[in-house]
C-alpha cells in the first residue's frame, strides 16, 4: 500500500509482461503498461508499472509511474508512487513523490521529493470512508 492507496504489484496474467529469472537483457525496456522483471536488465527500464522481484537486477535506470523494488538497482530511481522492499537494494538516487522503505532495505543514494506539476490537482483518501 502506497500512502493509502493499494497497489497491485502482481497484476493478472493477461495485464503484465512479464522477465522471469533465467533471462538477461542488454539494452533499454519500454512498456506501456505494467511490467514485472525477475531475471537481469543492464540497460534503462521505463513503464507505468513497475514490479522488480527479490532475484530482479537492473544495471540502469529506472522511470515508472509507480515502482515496487524487492531486488537490485545499480541506477537511478524515478517513480510518482515507490515501495522498497526490505529486500531492496538500490544504489543510486531515489526521486519519488511518495515513497515507503520497509526496514532492512539498503538505498545508497540520495533521496528527493518529486514535486506535483504546479496546477496539477491530486485526489487523496482520507482514510475515513
Amino acid at each position: 500500500m502506497v500512502w493509502g492507496k493499494p497497489t497491485d504489484p502482481y497484476l493478472s496474467v493477461a495485464d503484465r509482461s512479464s522477465i522471469r529469472s533465467d533471462i538477461s537483457i542488454t539494452g533499454n525496456l519500454k512498456a506501456s503498461g505494467a511490467l514485472q522483471l525477475d531475471g537481469e536488465v543492464t540497460g534503462d527500464v521505463t513503464c507505468d508499472n513497475f514490479t522488480l522481484g527479490a532475484s530482479g537486477r537492473i544495471k540502469g535506470n529506472v522511470t515508472a509511474q509507480s515502482a515496487t523494488i524487492a531486488g537490485t538497482v545499480e541506477g537511478m530511481v524515478i517513480a510518482t508512487d515507490l515501495v522498497i522492499e526490505k529486500s531492496a537494494r538500490v544504489m543510486g538516487d531515489v526521486a519519488y513523490e511518495n515513497i515507503s522503505i520497509e526496514t532492512g532495505a539498503r538505498v545508497d543514494g540520495r533521496l528527493s521529493q518529486k514535486l506535483p506539476i504546479p496546477g496539477e490537482l491530486k485526489l487523496v483518501n482520507s482514510g475515513l470512508e
